[in-house]
């Protein structure tokens, strides 16, 4: 009696691993037209990496998003004090809102 063993998991395992080191980039345009007018132009780019690749790469968006970094309070905050600052400086200078 012999054992079999798969190696479809390795190989899985390989190609995702050189994925992840290389890096690779997915991009495509949708375009939405009706009577040669344009209506709507979707633009899709995925860059699949590992963390250290893609900091390699200079893609780091991840460290100004403000909700990964649980920020979204502090930007709510300074977006208030900004709107407060807007409307006093336009009814300073007579200004309808």
């Amino acid at each position: 009696m012999s054992l079999q063993h798969s190696t479809g998991g390795s190989g899985l395992a390989d190609i995702l691993e050189r994925i992840l080191d290389k890096g690779i980039v997915v991009a495509g345009d949708i375009s939405v037209s009706l009577v040669g007018v344009e209506l709507l132009t979707i633009r899709v780019r995925l860059v699949i990496a590992s963390v250290d690749r893609a900091l390699e790469m200079g893609i780091r968006w991840w460290e100004a998003d403000a909700a990964l970094t649980g920020k979204t309070d502090v930007l709510q905050a300074e977006n208030a004090a900004l709107m407060s600052r807007i409307t006093a400086l336009e009814k300073a200078i007579g200004v309808a809102a």
